[in-house]
């Protein structure tokens, strides 16, 4: 199928696929008789795995780990944990960073009168 076929099966954008094969990715099956990208279920299947795992945050070299694995039926079931398990500890320290800014950002909205006075507790923090 084309590019723009198997763009809107995998749910990506063209731009994306085209991305994703320039950099070596998710190839596409091979080239029509006119030069353009011919991709295949598996393809297509591969492009909504990396979707998917991008949609977790998983950077483009962690797919392409991730994609190696899903394609070595002797892997791991460790190897795949380790790069999950890295991902969500990293998930985990951005939820305490933003609990952090959540918990100071409204303390400070409760300390400010929202008035017509220019003294702001805000402003004063920022500043």
């Amino acid at each position: 199928m084309n590019i723009s076929k198997a763009a809107g099966a995998a749910g990506l954008p063209v731009k994306t696929v085209r991305y994703y094969a320039d950099i070596g990715l998710v190839a596409p099956a091979g080239r029509t008789a006119s030069g353009y990208r011919d991709y295949d279920d598996a393809a297509v299947r591969k492009l909504a795995f990396v979707r998917r795992a991008r949609e977790f945050g998983f950077t483009i070299e962690e797919c392409r780990d991730l994609l190696g694995l899903y394609e070595d039926r002797g892997r791991s079931s460790a190897d795949v944990k380790r790069i999950a398990a890295k991902r969500l500890e990293e998930i985990e320290a951005k939820q305490r960073a933003l609990q952090a800014l959540h918990d100071e950002l409204s303390e400070l909205v409760c300390a400010c009168h929202g008035d017509d006075r220019p003294d702001c507790p805000i402003l004063d923090h920022l500043g």
